[in-house]
C-alpha cells in the first residue's frame, strides 16, 4: 500500500533505494548528502531486503566498488556531492565505457574546489558534458521536489538497465535538506536473475563473460564508439522529459531546473500580477536535453531567461536550441546563494524585456 511520509530529500533517496530492490550501496559521507548513507545505516536494509551497505574508504574506492557490482549485473548505486563526484570521474568513464548500468546521485554544493556546503547548480557541465575522459554521456535526471528525489530512483534504475548506461540524479543541497511529504511505492523484491552479459562465471549455456573498456585495436575501438553514439541517439529520441507551467499564453519564458524552477513559479505569479505573461519550461532530463521542445517555444515567446544557481551553464544549451531566433540571457547567483523570486522578475525586465 502507498503511504505518505514527511522526510528530507536525502532520506527519501535512501528509502526509495531500499524499496526499489537495490542490491548494493557504496559511498562516502560528504555534506550536504551525508543523510543518504546515515539513513541507510539506521534503516538496516540488509535485514529488510538483503541489500549490501558499505562505507568505502574514499569516493575513488566507492566508484570502483560500484563498477564491480554493476559488472556482476547487480542493481547498485552511490551518492556524493560535488568534490566527491569529481573524484569519481575516472571510474564513471570506465563504467560508461563498459556499458554498465548504475545509479549516481549528486547533491550539488557550491564550488569550485571545496567551495561551500550551501546548495548550487554549478555541476551542470560536469554532469551533462561527460566529466571524465572519452566520448560518453550519462542520462541525467533533475528532481525539483523530495517526491521526485524518491521517484527518480526507480526511474533511474529502469533507464540504466534499459540502455546499459550510468544514470545520474542531479539534485542540490536545498532539495537534499528540505522536508516534504513523500509517497513511496510498495517494497520491490531484489531480482534473483542476472542479465546475460553479467560476469557471473561460466555456465552450461555460455562461456565466461569479460567486461572491459580497453581495446587496443583502433578499428574495433572506433566501431565500439559508433555503437555508443547510436545508443545515445536512441536515448535522445525516446527519453526526453520536461514540464511546462503557464506556457500556453506566455510571451516570455523562464527556463530552470531543480530548486531554481521552484523559485521561478513564484516569479511567474509576481510577473503576471504586473501584466507580464511569463511561463516556465523545466527540463527534467538535462541529458538528453529538450532541444526540440525549447526550439518550438522560441517560435512562441519573445525571449527566454535561464535561471541557474551558477555563473551560467545550461544557458549555452538553451542558446543552441533557439538558434539565435530570440533573445536568451542568464540570471544566477553563486557561492551557495539562492536567488529570490523578486530579483528573478527584475532580471527578466532588465535582461530580456528591456534589454
Amino acid at each position: 500500500m502507498e503511504e505518505f511520509v514527511l522526510m528530507k530529500g536525502n532520506e527519501a533517496i535512501a528509502e526509495a533505494a531500499i524499496r526499489a530492490g537495490t542490491d548494493g550501496y557504496f559511498g562516502y559521507p560528504i555534506t550536504p548528502q551525508s543523510e543518504v548513507i546515515e539513513y541507510l545505516a539506521a534503516a538496516k536494509p540488509h535485514e529488510r531486503t538483503g541489500m549490501v551497505l558499505l562505507q568505502a574508504e574514499s569516493e575513488v574506492a566507492a566508484i570502483n566498488m560500484l563498477y564491480g557490482g554493476a559488472g556482476a549485473g547487480k542493481k547498485v548505486m552511490t551518492s556524493s556531492s560535488s568534490p566527491g563526484i569529481s573524484l569519481m570521474q575516472e571510474g564513471i568513464s570506465y563504467i560508461a565505457g563498459s556499458e554498465l548500468p548504475c545509479l549516481l546521485v549528486n547533491v550539488v554544493r557550491g564550488g569550485p574546489g571545496l567551495g561551500t556546503i550551501q546548495p548550487s547548480q554549478c555541476d551542470y557541465f560536469q554532469s551533462t558534458k561527460g566529466g571524465g575522459h572519452g566520448d560518453y554521456n550519462l542520462i541525467v535526471l533533475a528532481p525539483a521536489s523530495v517526491q521526485e528525489m524518491a521517484d527518480f530512483v526507480s526511474l533511474g534504475f529502469d533507464l540504466a538497465f534499459k540502455y546499459r548506461n550510468p544514470v545520474m540524479i542531479l539534485s542540490d543541497g536545498a532539495i537534499g535538506q528540505m522536508m516534504e511529504k513523500v509517497k513511496f511505492k510498495p517494497q520491490q523484491p531484489r531480482s534473483k536473475k542476472s542479465p546475460d552479459w553479467a560476469t557471473t562465471g561460466k555456465t552450461p549455456d555460455r562461456e565466461r563473460n569479460i567486461i572491459t573498456s580497453l581495446d587496443l585495436d583502433p578499428a574495433r575501438q572506433e566501431r565500439f564508439n559508433e555503437k555508443l553514439q547510436a545508443k545515445y541517439k536512441e536515448i535522445c529520441k525516446k527519453e526526453v522529459r520536461y514540464e511546462k507551467i503557464k506556457c500556453d499564453d506566455a510571451e516570455y519564458l523562464f527556463v530552470a531546473y531543480g530548486t531554481s524552477s521552484r523559485i521561478c513559479q513564484k516569479s511567474i505569479q509576481l510577473a503576471r500580477e504586473e501584466g507580464i505573461k511569463v511561463g516556465l519550461f523545466r527540463p527534467i532530463t538535462l541529458w538528453p536535453f529538450p532541444y526540440n521542445e525549447i526550439r518550438e517555444m522560441a517560435g512562441q515567446v519573445k525571449g527566454m531567461l535561464s535561471v541557474e544557481m551558477s555563473a551560467g551553464q545550461m544557458v549555452e544549451d538553451i542558446r543552441l536550441a533557439v538558434e539565435a531566433k530570440i533573445k536568451v540571457d542568464h540570471y544566477g547567483r553563486m557561492g551557495g546563494i539562492i536567488p529570490s523570486s523578486e530579483e528573478i522578475v527584475e532580471a527578466l525586465k532588465q535582461k530580456i524585456i528591456g534589454g
